[in-house]
């Protein structure tokens, strides 16, 4: 009843119901803006204006003052109130003060508090049910009567008299309380089954969540490392730059010195003839003969005879002799570094793979270099091999990879059926098991006429499209037991990736058919 009483004090005078803005007279007296002002306009033109409560009288339209701390507490006592907030249905009897109804009778349309409940029940036996201000769905909308049973048949609530007059007559009902709880019963059993895959959902969503976080985590370090792995190579880049501009530097003042030094050489050279000639030219026109017979004849050398400067100028580089090769050598180095110093920090090795011609088949060919693997149209005349292919036109690499991470090239003339792979040494030589990717020794990617195949111990994955680029890329990681395939487009297009564990060294493995042909690249 302490809910009620408060409710009591929280209620506006004119209009019964809870303050809304609640604002004050100077007597003191509370009420709703809007109703205090609808009061206010009734009495304008009266002569004067009075309090709803007490009559005082204001000889002018009294201010209105908002009551702050009154609204609060209605604001409190609302939340206090959830039930009462959201339904707003309230005791049907309980005019002065409001009260939340308990309980809604569905044949007199009328909802009860606690004390009216009580009294109705001692009056009446009617049907009661949770607190509504909608009766329409509770009634048959026929006869008007109470909806107390359910026909299975037509899943439709009735009323007594569609079960006796109506056109469910002769059906089998139920009460609405025992239908419902039969349905509910169905409902839990369908709960029940719907749980478990609820809950499976969810953990694939948690799942789903967690390795979207997570890669979106691994992307945000990798973007750092690999901005950081770029500013390490400009670095490099900036310090070879720095270099290769010190030593063309260093040629340039080694020689230009030397140039220097000549030119220096030659202009005291050309003085000392200058003054030489002068003399010569004044003994010429000397009238005095005597003088000039007594004058000792001057020696003129010719340029480099007898005098330090003889050969200099051979020796001194003309302006186009940088050396080159110095220079090539000094960027060639410096680039190498950078490249060792890159693929150390992504983990990469890259192999010099070379064919090993004692496993090439007879009709297999191979280049001076062993890059090259081509079908050939006619038998090569080889030695017998324990190791030579004698079915199909294969080739193993000649070193075996038994751990770390690896890459290289391989360029094909996208001619003729073929395939690229790897395979253990012990793959058979001989017979259909000896096919790349037909046992499981060996794994390849095969580009046929139409379709690009995944093989392996004879299980084919379909790959989407014959790469249309010449280039593929070939990765290994030997002990997470991952080869993959690449396309070597832009941007990069990723055809395949066998997952496995590997127990011998893997060498590098080709096979062609006829006017199809392979080069390493290094």
């Amino acid at each position: 009843m302490a809910s009620a009483e408060l409710r009591d004090e929280l209620d506006c005078s004119i209009c019964l119901s809870l303050y809304t803005d609640p604002v004050s007279l100077r007597c003191g007296h509370n009420f709703c803006r809007s109703c205090i002002v609808q009061v206010l306009d009734t009495q304008d033109g009266a002569g004067g204006y009075s309090c709803p409560d007490c009559r005082a009288e204001y000889p002018e339209r009294p201010a209105l003052e908002k009551n702050r701390k009154l609204g609060n507490i209605v604001e409190r006592f609302l939340s206090s109130q959830p039930d009462m907030e959201e339904t707003r249905i309230f005791c049907t009897y309980c005019t002065k003060s409001p009260v939340p109804a308990v309980k809604s009778c569905l044949q007199c349309e009328i909802s009860l508090c606690d004390d009216h409940l009580t009294a109705h029940n001692k009056m009446v036996d009617h049907l009661l049910s949770e607190v509504t201000n909608s009766f329409d769905g509770k009634k048959c909308p026929i006869h008007k009567k109470v909806l107390e049973y359910y026909c299975p048949q037509d899943a439709a609530c009735l009323c007594v008299s569609c079960c006796l007059v109506g056109e469910h007559r002769g059906h089998q009902v139920e009460l609405l309380e025992e239908a419902s709880e039969e349905k509910k019963k169905r409902l839990r059993k369908d709960l029940e089954e719907i749980n478990p895959k609820k809950a499976e959902i969810e953990t694939k969503l948690q799942n789903l969540h967690d390795h979207k976080r997570n890669i979106q985590e691994k992307a945000s370090d990798k973007r750092k490392n690999i901005s950081k792995l770029f500013m390490d190579i400009k670095k490099q880049l900036e310090m070879a730059e720095t270099k290769v501009l010190s030593e063309i530097s260093r040629q340039e003042e080694e020689i230009v010195s030397q140039i220097s030094d000549l030119i220096k050489k030659l202009e005291i050279e050309e003085d000392e003839l200058s003054r030489k000639m002068g003399h010569l030219e004044e003994m010429c026109h000397v009238t005095d003969t005597i003088r000039v017979l007594q004058e000792p004849d001057i020696t003129v050398c010719d340029h480099g005879d007898g005098e330090d400067t003889g050969g200099d100028d051979e020796e001194v580089k003309s302006e186009d002799d940088l050396d080159e090769v110095v220079i090539s050598l000094t960027i060639y180095r410096s680039m190498r570094d950078i490249v060792t110093n890159v693929t150390s920090q992504i983990g990469f090795h890259a192999p010099d793979v070379f064919l090993d011609v004692d496993t090439a088949n007879v009709e297999v060919k191979l280049s001076q270099d062993l890059k090259t693997a081509t079908r050939s149209e006619k038998l090569l005349g080889r030695p017998e091999s324990s190791v030579r292919f004698l079915t199909y036109t294969q080739v193993l690499s000649r070193c075996g990879l038994s751990s770390g991470r690896h890459y290289w090239e391989v360029e094909w003339n996208q001619f003729g059926r073929c395939g690229i792979g790897m395979s253990h040494p012990s793959i058979q030589k001989e017979g259909r098991q000896s096919g790349f990717g037909y046992n499981n020794k060996s794994w390849c990617l095969a580009m046929l006429d139409t379709k690009c195949l995944a093989l392996h111990n004879s299980t084919k994955v379909t790959i989407n499209g014959v790469p249309k680029f010449p280039t593929l890329g070939v990765f290994l990681d030997y002990e997470a037991g991952r080869l993959s395939f690449y396309e070597l487009r832009d941007p990069i297009r990723h055809l395949h990736t066998f997952t496995t564990s590997f127990s011998e060294p893997l060498h590098a493995a080709f096979v062609m058919d006829k006017g199809s042909s392979f080069t390493i690249r290094s």
